[in-house]
C-alpha cells in the first residue's frame, strides 16, 4: 500500500494522519492533534497560522517517524479567512478570524448599494454571510483607507491567499489557489469557477493579487529543502490540491451510494446539502439562503449552512469556566432521556455566532419564542440536540425541493457522527433514515483525492482519474461502514408554524 499525509485543520483543532491506501484497501491513523486557539489582540480575533504551520511541521515529523516517507502531502482547512502577502512573499499581519467583529450586517448593506442582490447571487451564487471573504476584503478596505490613508496590508498586498492555500505555499514556495475553497470566497463565478475581476472590484481589491486557480488531484509543489530539513521527509515531496475546503473533503468521504441522498457535515458547524452537476441560481435559492460551492470533479455542493456543534461546544467552555467539568458522554445520556416535545430554538439567529455565555442565549431563545425555558445543562443540551436535527430537517426537505433532487437516506459525516442523540433525533426529524459515519470523512476525503491523483488506486489512466466519486465513496464505506439510525415515532417534531427563512450559520469546518 501507499502512504499518504492529510493535514486537516478546524476550527478548534488541527492533526495529521498517516494513511495507507491500496485497491481496497484505507487505512489512516492519527499521528498529530493540536489545539487550534484565536488570539484576541487590539485589533480584533486572528488566528495563529505560526503556531499552525510549526504544528504541522511537528507533524510531517511525526509521520515521518513512525510510517515513513509519505507519496504526497495534502492540506484542508475551513473557508472563507485569508492572508496577505507581500511581494516578497512576506505575511503582511496575522490573519482575521471570521469571528472578529469587523464585519456584520453593515457590510453587506454597502456592498449590496454596489451590486444589488440579486445580481450578485446571479454571479456567485453563495448565501450572504458577512464574513464571506467579498465582505472581509471591503471590510478591511475601508477600515485601510480610514485608519491608514491606504497604506494598510491590503494596500500593500502583492498577493491573497486562503488558509490551505497559505500553508502550502509555505511548505512548497509555490502560490496557488485550490477551486473548491476559492468558491466560497464570493469572488469565483458560480458556473465558470473562474476569479470575475467585477467581484474583486466589488470587494475593493486589485484582481492581479488573487492566485492562479488549480483543482484538486493537482501537485502544487514539492517540498522546500528548509521544510524537508524540519520535517525529515525528502525534499520534493508533492504537496497535492485536495478539497482543501474541508467540506469538499468530506462530501468525497460521505460512503454514498446512488443519487437520491443528502450528507449532514457536522462539526463546529454543519453544512446541509446535496451534491449535483450545476448550481441552482434560482430567486426562490436565492431567498432560502443556499448556497452554490464547488465540489471535487466539478460537483456543485448545494447546501445551507447551519450553526452546528458550536452552540454545545461554547456552552461546555461557559461551564468549565464556572467550575463545572461534566463529561459530553453523561450530559447527553441526561439530555437522551428526557421526554420530547421540549423547547426548540433557531440554531441560526445571529446571537448565537459570537463566543460568551451560551446557556443563557438559549434560554432566552427558548424565552422569547414563548416557549418554556430550559433549566439546567441536561435540558440545555436537549434543546441544542432538538433545536439542531430540526434545522437539519428543515435544510434537507428545502434541498430536496429547491434542487429536484429526492431524498431518501441522509448521511451525517464528521465530529457529529458520534453523537448518538444527535443522530438519532435528526433521523426522528426527518422521518428518514440517517447513516451516521465515517467522523473522519473529511481526512478520508483529503487522502483519497490525493491517492487517485497518485495513481494508488489502481486506476487504467495515468493519475488515476478514471477512478471516479462513486469509487472512491465504495471504498469509504466498504472501509468505514456507517452506523444506520432509523425514524422512531418518539422523536422530536419541527416546531409547529415554523417557517423556512434560511440561517446565518458559516462556511466554516470541523
Amino acid at each position: 500500500m501507499t502512504l499518504f499525509a492529510a493535514v486537516d485543520l478546524g476550527a478548534s483543532s488541527g492533526r495529521v494522519l498517516a494513511a495507507h491506501v491500496g485497491p481496497g484497501r484505507l487505512e489512516a491513523t492519527e499521528v498529530h492533534r493540536f489545539p487550534n486557539t484565536p488570539l484576541r489582540l487590539p485589533d480584533g480575533l486572528h488566528w495563529d497560522v505560526g503556531h499552525l504551520y510549526l504544528e504541522v511541521l511537528t507533524g510531517l515529523r511525526a509521520l515521518g517517524e513512525a510510517h515513513g516517507q509519505p507519496r504526497s502531502i495534502g492540506v484542508d482547512s475551513w473557508a472563507v479567512d485569508y492572508g496577505l502577502l507581500d511581494g516578497a512573499g512576506r505575511l503582511l499581519g496575522l490573519p482575521y478570524h471570521y469571528r472578529d467583529t469587523r464585519t456584520g450586517e453593515t457590510v453587506l448593506d454597502t456592498v449590496h448599494a454596489a451590486a444589488s442582490p440579486a445580481a450578485l447571487y446571479q454571479a456567485n451564487g453563495l448565501q450572504f454571510l458577512p464574513f464571506t471573504t467579498l465582505y472581509q476584503l471591503a471590510s478591511e478596505s475601508v477600515e485601510s483607507v480610514e485608519s491608514a490613508g491606504g497604506r494598510g496590508p491590503l494596500g500593500a498586498a502583492a498577493t491573497l491567499l486562503l488558509i490551505p492555500d497559505l500553508l502550502a505555499y509555505w511548505l512548497t514556495g509555490q502560490r496557488a489557489a485550490e477551486v473548491t475553497n476559492a468558491s466560497t470566497t464570493g469572488l469565483l463565478g458560480a458556473r465558470d469557477r473562474t476569479w470575475w475581476a467585477s467581484l474583486a472590484r466589488l470587494a475593493r481589491i486589485q484582481p492581479e493579487i488573487l492566485p492562479p486557480l488549480v483543482t484538486p488531484g493537482t501537485v502544487v509543489g514539492g517540498l522546500r529543502p528548509e521544510v524537508a530539513e524540519e520535517t525529515g521527509l525528502a525534499a520534493g515531496t508533492p504537496v497535492t490540491a485536495v478539497g482543501s475546503h474541508d467540506t469538499a473533503s468530506a462530501v468525497v468521504g460521505v460512503p454514498a451510494e446512488g443519487e437520491n441522498w443528502a450528507y449532514i457535515s457536522c462539526g463546529t458547524w454543519s453544512l446541509v446539502g446535496v451534491e449535483l452537476d450545476a448550481p441552482v441560481l434560482t430567486e426562490d435559492s436565492r431567498a432560502a439562503r443556499f448556497t452554490n460551492e464547488a465540489g471535487v470533479d466539478g460537483r456543485t455542493r448545494y447546501l445551507h449552512n447551519v450553526m452546528g456543534l458550536w452552540i454545545l461546544q461554547e456552552c461546555l467552555r461557559t461551564w468549565e469556566r464556572a467550575g463545572h467539568r461534566w463529561a459530553l458522554a453523561d450530559l447527553l445520556g441526561q439530555a437522551a432521556a428526557l421526554p420530547p416535545g421540549g423547547p426548540v430554538v433557531d440554531p441560526d439567529a445571529p446571537e448565537f455566532l459570537p463566543p460568551g455565555d451560551m446557556p443563557a442565549r438559549v434560554a432566552a431563545a427558548a424565552r422569547a419564542a414563548g416557549q418554556r425555558e430550559p433549566r439546567g445543562p441536561a435540558e440545555i443540551v436537549r434543546c441544542v440536540l432538538d433545536s439542531l436535527a430540526a434545522a437539519y430537517a428543515q435544510a434537507v426537505r428545502a434541498a430536496e425541493r429547491l434542487s429536484g433532487r429526492r431524498i431518501d437516506v441522509v448521511h451525517l459525516v464528521g465530529g457529529g457522527a458520534r453523537n448518538a442523540p444527535l443522530c438519532q433525533l435528526t433521523a426522528d426529524a426527518l422521518g428518514l433514515p440517517v447513516l451516521a459515519g465515517p467522523a473522519e470523512a473529511t481526512a478520508l476525503g483529503n487522502v483519497l483525492v490525493q491517492a487517485r491523483a497518485h495513481g494508488a488506486l489502481g486506476g487504467q489512466r495515468a493519475g488515476g482519474d478514471d477512478v471516479s466519486l462513486a469509487a472512491l465513496r465504495a471504498l469509504v464505506r466498504a472501509t468505514a461502514p456507517p452506523t444506520r439510525y432509523e425514524p422512531t415515532r418518539s422523536g422530536t417534531v419541527l416546531v409547529p408554524g415554523t417557517p423556512w427563512r434560511g440561517g446565518a450559520g458559516a462556511t466554516g469546518g470541523s
